[in-house]
């Protein structure tokens, strides 16, 4: 079994998906078009060129992703996507990036349960974790 996170946009899917691949180092795996829809008649004219369905590798991770028609489209609300990264740097590099043109929610500081620690959604819409844990101590 595998659960995967599955994250809908509002028309900037593909934009999206370019900007984690340069920003976070994901690979596009897989991306298709609601113009490839055999049957067109349920396809508004606005989403032909929208994302139907795509992947991206994320670190270990796949997030799988579409648009959906601006009318429905509601940003991310309760749930995250959490990057735990291995450094300060890492942490403030993809803060950072994913920070750009969004909303932070906590800024980038270091907290009891790590050295650093964020929450923001970006300009896509998608809310994001990052963390540099601090090691636990045995219980």
């Amino acid at each position: 079994m595998e659960l995967n996170t599955y994250v809908n946009y509002g028309g900037n899917c593909e934009e999206a998906l370019h900007y984690y691949e340069m920003h976070l180092g994901g690979k596009i795996v897989m991306l298709s078009r609601f113009r490839e829809v055999p049957d067109q008649t349920n396809i508004p004219p606005e989403m032909k060129n929208g994302v139907l369905h795509a992947r991206i590798q994320i670190g270990g991770a796949t997030l799988m992703a579409s648009d959906t028609p601006p009318s429905r489209y509601q940003p991310m609300r309760s749930a995250y996507l959490s990057l735990s990264v291995t450094s300060d740097k890492e942490a403030e590099r993809f803060h950072a990036a994913l920070a750009d043109g969004g909303e932070i929610f906590m800024p980038m500081a270091e907290t009891f349960f790590a050295h650093r620690f964020s929450m923001l959604r970006d300009k896509f819409g998608a809310n994001w974790m990052i963390i540099h844990q601090r090691p636990m101590p045995p219980q």
